[in-house]
C-alpha cells in the first residue's frame, strides 16, 4: 500500500517554528517531484510548495520566505521547515506526489498556531 506518512506537527505559538517530515511508505520517491499540501478546517486542500527530483524548490503565496523544503532520497523523506508561523498556518499538512496519487494521502499532521 502506497502512503505518505507525515509527522512533526503540534501546537506552537505565533512566531515559532516547526519541522515536518514525510516518509514514503510502499513507494520510493526517487527522482519524482513531491509537494507539501495543507488543508485548513472548512477549506480545500491546497499545494503550498514542492521539491523537484533534482532538489529545486518552489513555495507559493503566504509561505514564501517563511517555509523551506528539503529532501533526502536515501531516507525516502521530504521535510518542510516552517518559520515565523502565524494563526493562518493552522491546518493539517500532507505530502504527496505532483500530481498527487489519490490513494497515498495518509493521515497528515496537524499544525495549530493559536491567535
Amino acid at each position: 500500500q502506497v502512503q505518505f506518512v507525515t509527522s512533526g506537527g503540534g501546537l506552537v505559538q505565533a512566531g515559532g517554528s516547526l519541522r515536518l517530515s514525510c516518509v514514503g511508505s510502499g513507494t520510493t520517491i526517487g527522482d519524482s517531484a513531491v509537494g507539501w499540501y495543507r488543508q485548513a478546517q472548512g477549506n480545500q486542500r491546497t499545494l503550498i510548495g514542492a521539491v523537484s527530483g533534482g532538489g529545486r524548490t518552489t513555495l507559493t503565496g503566504s509561505v514564501k520566505g517563511r517555509f523551506a523544503i528539503s529532501r533526502d532520497n536515501a531516507k525516502n523523506t521530504v521535510n518542510l521547515i516552517m518559520n515565523n508561523l502565524n494563526p493562518e498556518d493552522t491546518a493539517t499538512y500532507y505530502c504527496n506526489y505532483i500530481p498527487p496519487n489519490p490513494n497515498a494521502w495518509g493521515q497528515g499532521t496537524q499544525v495549530t498556531v493559536p491567535s
